[in-house]
């Protein structure tokens, strides 16, 4: 049995299929099929049913995978150890943001990060809460940014700011003279909301229950992008809330359209996550201290309500 069998096994059993998890291991389909079959000869036993389109694991075929992502993780620990004895920041780091994020954050950090840390080959996807939590349990990202807490047992959280939602009212609105607004002022049912997914979301809609007793049933319009949700409302088809990094970028002409709350304002607590078995951390470190510290200077609100980013 070796470590490459064992992510030969990983790649099947996230693709359902050899060709695919071949190419995604840069070896030849029966290359890898010789080394699994090989395994599943030692082991005496059938890893994978295929017979099943798309290929399925077997009963205990579950049981070894589960194994097998713990044991390569742990052998990979094994260069983590080494390139912190160096101090070597290098490497391919992938990295997960929440498309709520991913927009107005990238660019404050990105550049600034490349520029230090030139040895590290930064893979970012944008996806969803749930897919995040999906992937780092998986292992396939090393780290993601999202709104916290997320409560979930595998991932460990480390705070990178606060920031607070901030309401878009156009101008023929009802809370259109309102300098500062309460949470209570809030009703749903004129609410532009992002679709279903996005856990900005249920930030909204978690706040507006907080203090009354309204459910989602009245939504009027959803979109897929914060963009769309300024637009919409700019036409009178109600408010919206933005988080704040959001409203840096709103033009001079609509600035006036923005009502912040009474503090502590409700928000939302942005981290960066990451399996709790810690590998990369010397990248970890880098990337939480360098959006710190360039996040620093764009926002710092302390007295804040952390509003969930769960669904309830």
């Amino acid at each position: 049995m070796t470590i490459t069998q064992l992510k030969y096994a990983l790649a099947i059993a996230e693709h359902k299929n050899f060709t695919k998890a071949a190419e995604k291991c840069f070896v030849t389909q029966p290359t890898l099929s010789t080394q699994i079959q090989k395994l599943e000869d030692e082991l005496d036993i059938t890893i994978f049913d295929r017979g099943k389109k798309p290929i399925e694991l077997t009963e205990v075929g579950r049981k070894i995978v589960f194994q097998a992502r713990n044991i390569v993780n742990e052998a990979e620990r094994i260069q983590d150890i080494v390139d912190q004895q160096k101090g070597f920041i290098g490497g391919e780091f992938r990295l997960g943001i929440i498309p709520t994020i991913m927009p107005t954050l990238l660019p404050m950090f990105l550049n600034n990060f490349i520029k230090k840390y030139p040895k590290v080959k930064l893979k970012i996807e944008e996806l969803t809460t749930e897919e995040i939590i999906t992937r780092i349990n998986d292992g396939h990202i090393d780290a993601a940014i999202a709104a916290t807490p997320l409560e979930s047992d595998n991932i460990k959280e480390r705070p990178l700011y606060y920031e607070p939602f901030v309401a878009y009212v156009p101008t023929n609105h009802r809370l259109r003279n309102q300098t500062k607004l309460e949470v209570s002022d809030l009703e749903i049912e004129d609410m532009l909301l992002l679709e279903d997914g996005h856990c900005f979301r249920e930030g909204v809609i978690n706040l507006c229950k907080a203090f009354k007793n309204q459910t989602d049933e009245h939504f009027q319009l959803e979109s897929g992008s914060i963009e769309t949700l300024i637009k919409l409302s700019n036409e009178g088809m109600g408010m919206t809330l933005l988080p704040y990094l959001h409203t840096l970028d709103i033009s001079e002409r609509f600035s006036s359209n923005l009502k912040h709350f009474r503090e502590p304002s409700p928000a939302r607590e942005v981290s960066l996550i990451y399996h709790k078995s810690e590998l990369k951390m010397q990248i970890i470190n880098a990337m939480h201290d360098l959006i710190s510290s360039v996040i620093r200077g764009a926002i710092a609100f302390s007295n804040v309500e952390i509003i969930s980013p769960l669904p309830k």
